[in-house]
């Protein structure tokens, strides 16, 4: 497994090794022994999720409060996404800012957000099937989030804005300077 650093402290893209033959491919997903020796932290994933979405879904960008907060490894299984991790973590020098990574069921690439960052996804494809571990349990109460196309983060969710498809409730998430005023 190959693990890269992005320019967010503590967000990394994994690789992992696939060995593909005339049946197909195999590949682990995960390894706990070897994730946590190469990024350095001793995660204990708790949870699986899935979603299933279509092209231009749009679910985020989520976190949860205080002592549900989570960190989550997620990787697409069918399908391309872009995922989209921002910085909320207030000391540090990259708060505010966010990375944005294709995931696909082709490139099998991984993305793990730790705790302190707002999470989500865009489907780019007809249809994605998503997949994400979680570090702690969901928790009604402390859910929150950032609103996808506040002006102060610019993402480039690469559709248009017109072809997104979002909640009511994800459209009345709080803006980058509520969220500095709230916590």
């Amino acid at each position: 497994m190959i693990v890269k650093e992005t320019k967010l402290e503590g967000c990394y893209i994994l690789e992992p090794r696939v060995f593909d033959d005339k049946r197909g491919y195999f590949l682990e997903t995960y390894n706990q022994k070897i994730f946590n020796q190469l990024t350095g932290n001793n995660i204990n994933f708790v949870q699986d999720n899935e979603s299933y979405s279509s092209k231009g879904v749009l679910r985020g960008l989520h976190f949860q409060k205080g002592e549900y907060a989570q960190a989550k490894l997620v990787r697409v299984i069918k399908g391309c996404v872009l995922d989209v991790a921002v910085d909320l973590r207030k000391g540090s020098t990259t708060f505010g800012q966010h990375v944005a990574i294709e995931l696909s069921g082709e490139n099998k690439k991984q993305f793990f957000v730790p705790r302190g960052f707002a999470h989500g996804f865009v489907v780019l494809s007809e249809t994605a099937l998503f997949s994400y571990k979680c570090d702690n349990f969901y928790n009604k109460e402390s859910e929150s989030g950032i609103l996808y196309n506040d002006e102060t983060l610019n993402i480039d969710w690469r559709i248009s804005s017109g072809d997104i498809i979002i909640t009511d409730k994800d459209q009345k998430l709080l803006t980058l300077k509520k969220f500095i005023d709230e916590y």
